[in-house]
Formats: structure tokens, C-alpha cells, sequence
């Protein structure tokens, strides 16, 4: 291995212990696969959960954690046409669940699936743009994923709908994204959140924004409803059981998809599925996202990433500080270490 590509990464030896940065591996590509040069990672509430406690029980630690790179592409599988070297792409990284430390993304060299990685204008930071993956990639899940919401997916010339997605927790990244899918799909989009992130979450698409903090959140939600009916819901983040209780009295979908296990009492005749962020790297739902609608929608910026980018540092050696920050709490904010 040539000086110029040896890797070096914030290994997470094992739970319980802070990051430390040393060599790894670059394993030869998959026909499948892309290797990025990373310019940007961001964090998310997954990685410093898997920094406290052995939370998959078929990750191996040592483990290189995060799911969010983007950068320019400086190799290529023999089966990919999509991409070739310097692109500049954003991907999502899928390391802790295959168990493979080359695919993870707190490193300079992360390996990508071809069909998770999308191309990005030239004129829009890495930065901005590595906001996107886990909260595009779950909420793509929870709203389009067979056995989720199973909604129409997403164009780039939707269809007006008349069914309401009420989106829980909609200034979050699985929110800011699943607002904006669920737009790209024709349907009316109901959010709640922080009265503070409203003017971020209609610019998004959201048509109404209702406060989380309303002493009746519930009955605010169910009278924004009357006379529609639900798509269905995607649960983000927030209180689960306000959700169950609007959605068991809203017209249309009882089923909510959540990035949280659900309490086993629920209100009667409301389903809920736990939404797994990965599951679209095994089933459509990825080239759906990732290949036809994606790289198009960016550069067209009708869609953006959300939320904006926290820039907390340079360097990998930034990443420890990054999940503390992340971990002390964010809102309407995604928190980002830049490479150099």
C-alpha cells in the first residue's frame, strides 16, 4: 500500500471506551461497491448508543462506526457504472450492520454499496450534503418500505393526493427527510415539532406545523385532521403514546412506522412496525432512493439536505467531541466533522 492511501480511522475498540484513531484496512472492491476519500461524516443518536453499550449483538468490536460520508469516489468496483473516480457523491455507510469495518464511516477510505450512494452538484458542500443518509435512508424505509407504510414513492413530478402523512418529530433528520419524501409523493404533510423549527419544516413542504409542547397536543392534532384522511405515519422521535392516541382517533391508516420499538399497549386497531435504517441496501426501496430519485432531485434543489449542518471540527480525531455533542442534544441540527 502506497503512503498516499494508507487509511486511518476512529476505531471503536469497545463499549464504554472513547475513540481512537489508527490504521485500517482497504480491502479489495466488490463488483458492487465504491471506495469514497471522505471530506465530510456525520453523526447520528445510533453511534454514540453503540459507543455506550453493545446494542447489535453481531457487531464485533473493534468496530468502525457512523453511516454518513460524503466525498469524491477514488475506486470503483468492476460491476459499477454509476460512478467513476472523483465523482463527487454523498452514501450511506451500512459497516455496523454487515459487521464490515471497511464499510463504516468514521475514516478517511469508506466503501459504499454502489445502489446507496448518489451523486451531488459540484456546487454544493460536502458538508451540507453528508447530512443526508441515515435520516434519508429510514424515512425512505418507514414511508415506502413494503412491510412499513408501503406509500407511493417519490417523483419529481408528484401527484396531488388528498391523504395526509402526519410526520412525529418532523425537525429531526429522519423528520426533515421524511417531510420532503413524503411532498415528493403528493401527499399532504402534517408535522409536529418545536414551534421554533415551523418556518424550516414548511419551507421543507410541511403544510401545518403543530407545537410538541402544546398541553393538548393530542386534540390539536386530531381537529388539524378533521375532515382528512391518513397515508399513514411515520414516528420519528417525541411522544409515541400522544401519537398512538391521535392516530386511533384520526380517519384513514392506523399503521405508524417507527424508528423506536413500540410500547406493547397501544390504542386498539393502531399497528405499529419498528423501521430498521438499513433495510433498504436488501430491497428497492434503496435504488428507488439512491439511483431514481436522489441525484436528479438535488441537483434540481427541490430536494435539500435537512436539518443544517453543525460543523463541530476537522479532523478525525474531531469525531469523540462530535458524539458528545450529539449526545448532550441537538435540535433541528445535524452535527458534522469535516476532513481534510
Amino acid at each position: 500500500m502506497s503512503e498516499a492511501m494508507i487509511n486511518q480511522a476512529a476505531w471503536q475498540h469497545a463499549p464504554g471506551h472513547p475513540l481512537r484513531t489508527g490504521v485500517a484496512d482497504l480491502p479489495q472492491l466488490a463488483t458492487n461497491e465504491i471506495r469514497i476519500r471522505n471530506a465530510a461524516i456525520a453523526i447520528n443518536p445510533i453511534d454514540w448508543i453503540l459507543q455506550e453499550i453493545a446494542l447489535l449483538p453481531w457487531l464485533e468490536y473493534p468496530a468502525i462506526l457512523g453511516s454518513d460520508v460524503a466525498g469524491e469516489v477514488t475506486a470503483v468496483g468492476s460491476g459499477v457504472e454509476r460512478f467513476k473516480v472523483g465523482d463527487r457523491v454523498v452514501g450511506q455507510a451500512v459497516g455496523t450492520t454487515v459487521n464490515e469495518p471497511a464499510q463504516g464511516a468514521f475514516q478517511q477510505h469508506t466503501i459504499v454499496l454502489d445502489h446507496m450512494a448518489a451523486p451531488i452538484p459540484e456546487d454544493m458542500a460536502f458538508a451540507d450534503a453528508v447530512v443526508l443518509p441515515l435520516g434519508l435512508g429510514t424515512a425512505a424505509s418507514g414511508l415506502y418500505g413494503r412491510t412499513q407504510l408501503a406509500l407511493t414513492p417519490p417523483s419529481h413530478s408528484p401527484s396531488a393526493r388528498s391523504e395526509v402523512v402526519l410526520v412525529w418529530g418532523g425537525s429531526s433528520s429522519v423528520g426533515c427527510n421524511a417531510i420532503q419524501l413524503a411532498t415528493a409523493s403528493g401527499y399532504r404533510c402534517v408535522a409536529i415539532a418545536s414551534a421554533r423549527n415551523a418556518v424550516l419544516l414548511k419551507e421543507l413542504g410541511a403544510s401545518e406545523v403543530l407545537d410538541h409542547a402544546s398541553p393538548t397536543i393530542v386534540q390539536d392534532v386530531v381537529e388539524a385532521m378533521r375532515g382528512r384522511r391518513l397515508a399513514g405515519t411515520l414516528h420519528a422521535t417525541g411522544g409515541m403514546d400522544e401519537c398512538f392516541a391521535v392516530v386511533a382517533r384520526c380517519e384513514g391508516s392506523r399503521r405508524v412506522a417507527a424508528t423506536l420499538a413500540s410500547p406493547a399497549e397501544r390504542p386498539a386497531g393502531v399497528e405499529a412496525t419498528h423501521i430498521f435504517g438499513t433495510s433498504l441496501k436488501d430491497d428497492e426501496v434503496g435504488p428507488m432512493i439512491y439511483r431514481n430519485f436522489l441525484p436528479r432531485a438535488l441537483a434540481a434543489r427541490t430536494f435539500v439536505p435537512a436539518p443544517p449542518a453543525r460543523v463541530v471540527g476537522q479532523g478525525l480525531e474531531m469525531l469523540q467531541a462530535a458524539l458528545e455533542a450529539l449526545k448532550d442534544g441537538v435540535s433541528a441540527a445535524k452535527v458534522v466533522v469535516t476532513l481534510p
